[in-house]
């Protein structure tokens, strides 16, 4: 392919833009991919993995030739930098982000980008567990939803320019205003990620009476709340930057959980059950293969006798077949006999390789759905 850009400058390293990097120099849409970070040492490994060319933490040297700037910082970060750079950029610099907030920094950018210079926000809704440069993935963005939020009067060429670069690395590009945005994360993304790290913290408090409640929180408990484990400056910044939206949606969740804490309280058995069948009909809607902003495992569970070195076996029959386990889990284990371990892949391809692996060689494995 040829490139569409000469220089993309990717601003802050970590997960996000490390991502992003190794992709678009995979599939050669920059001719020169340059990464700023406050870190050279972030820097030196971002080259290392392949996902710039070359690093520099002068902020002013590194997006003066750009013709792609990519704000990949949290929110906060983000809109300071932008009123940073804003001088300094070139005649037809594009300039995006990744945050997962897009009113604040869409309103910044109408008030001071600069003229023949155009901003387009970005919502990669994509991630993972592991943070920073070390957690960049080349393959983050394939399948994924990744949200522009275009201003009125934006020239077409810009825009379009940018979700064939999108597109070119695997992304579903949506346009959507910043408000509708705003408000529809604030549902689907932030209030999970606000009740995964509260429920966490009540059990937190239960610990101090029940020290062994953390050992029994695994299983279901863990999977349910895996999202706690998000970056806490990054979270922080999205609670200030979306407070209305959020309040709005906390708001009617507090009236659904009212709403069940009555049923309860009255042993309304017919209406309890009704919630639940309501919520797993819902449920039922939602695609199950396609990325959205909460990290998407394909699963498999595997049955496997008590013996040592099983997980060993397992883990290697896998990695000589080039299939990387993203997580594992031993589910259940009774001793002398065997148990069930739960393994989570990248990709729908991996899960269908490793499906089919382990039944060539005899071991008991379904998807977990």
């Amino acid at each position: 392919m040829q490139p569409l850009w000469e220089q993309v400058t990717i601003v802050g390293v970590g997960l996000i833009g490390g991502s992003l990097g190794m992709a678009l120099r995979k599939k050669g849409l920059a001719k020169s991919v340059v990464g700023v970070d406050v870190k050279e040492k972030i820097l030196d490994t971002a080259v290392e993995m392949e996902a710039i060319d070359r690093g520099i933490v002068d902020l002013q040297a590194g997006v003066a030739e750009a013709d792609l700037v990519v704000l990949a910082t949290p929110i906060c970060t983000s809109v300071r930098i932008l009123t940073e750079i804003a001088p300094y950029l070139k005649k037809g610099c594009v300039v995006t982000d990744v945050g997962s907030t897009k009113n604040l920094i869409v309103e910044t950018a109408a008030r001071i980008m600069p003229e023949e210079t155009v901003f387009v926000g970005g919502h990669p809704m994509a991630g993972s567990e592991q943070a920073g440069i070390n957690g960049a993935d080349l393959y983050l963005f394939e399948n994924a939803v990744y949200i522009l939020t275009v201003m009125p009067g934006t020239p077409e060429e810009p825009v379009q320019k940018l979700k064939q670069t999108l597109n070119s690395i695997g992304a579903r590009v949506l346009e959507m205003n910043p408000v509708q945005h705003d408000f529809l994360v604030a549902g689907i993304s932030h209030l999970p990620h606000i009740v995964a790290a509260a429920l966490v913290n009540t059990v937190g408090r239960l610990h101090k009476d029940y020290p062994d409640i953390l050992g029994l929180a695994a299983g279901g408990f863990r999977d349910t709340t895996r999202i706690a484990s998000g970056h806490p400056l990054m979270w922080r910044d999205i609670c200030t930057t979306n407070k209305e939206q959020i309040l709005e949606v906390l708001k009617i969740f507090k009236e659904t959980l009212n709403e069940m804490e009555a049923m309860i309280d009255d042993c309304d058995e017919e209406g309890i059950e009704a919630e639940f069948n309501r919520a797993r009909e819902i449920r039922r809607g939602i695609p199950a293969r396609m990325k959205g902003y909460l990290p998407v495992l394909y699963e498999i569970i595997i049955y496997v006798p008590d013996r040592p070195g099983v997980i060993a076996g397992i883990a290697s029959l896998l990695g000589e077949a080039g299939i990387n386990i993203s997580d594992i889990e031993i589910m259940r284990v009774k001793e002398g006999e065997g148990g069930s371990i739960r393994l989570g892949f990248g990709s729908a391809e991996d899960q269908e390789k490793a499906l089919t692996l382990f039944r060539e060689n005899n071991i008991k494995a379904k998807i977990k759905l």
